[in-house]
């Protein structure tokens, strides 16, 4: 764990985290700024700063989360589709750097990239993960 890392401080219980998958490799939260609704980031447990550092394992445990995650936001939030982004590097539009691939519903329309982000509440958060780790659930996926 790095103590001046968001995620890390999120994985291991020192901020809130409104989870909606957590297994030995991985774990997957709303993101608190959200791009739009479900807006989840799915995260190695180790601090690995990029991509091209992560262990193969782990890499392919985040792609494994995200297509059940995908399929939970799907029958709650019922998307026009979904972006799976993955940035590394400042030039690359990385903020945090320990790695993570954004999960990003959207709706025909939606004009969200290019727009900033915007903070969701704790409680809009919570019951959101709540949806999805109940759709995670009834897919066989928890």
């Amino acid at each position: 764990m790095k103590n001046d890392c968001t995620f890390c401080r999120i994985i291991h219980g020192l901020e809130h985290g409104a989870f909606i998958h957590q297994d030995e490799l991985v774990v997957a939260f709303l993101d608190i700024n959200q791009a739009s609704p479900g807006h989840t980031l799915i995260v190695p447990r180790i601090h690995v700063p990029s991509w091209w550092e992560l262990p193969d394992e782990e890499a392919a445990a985040v792609a494994r989360v995200a297509k059940p995650i995908m399929q939970a936001l799907r029958m709650t939030l019922e998307p026009d589709g979904i972006n799976l982004v993955q940035n590394n590097g400042r030039a690359a539009g990385q903020v945090i750097f320990h790695v993570h691939m954004h999960v990003i519903p959207r709706w025909q329309g939606d004009r969200r990239f290019g727009r900033p982000p915007a903070y969701a509440d704790r409680h809009t958060l919570d019951k959101r993960a709540a949806q999805l780790r109940a759709a995670l659930h009834k897919i066989g996926c928890a």
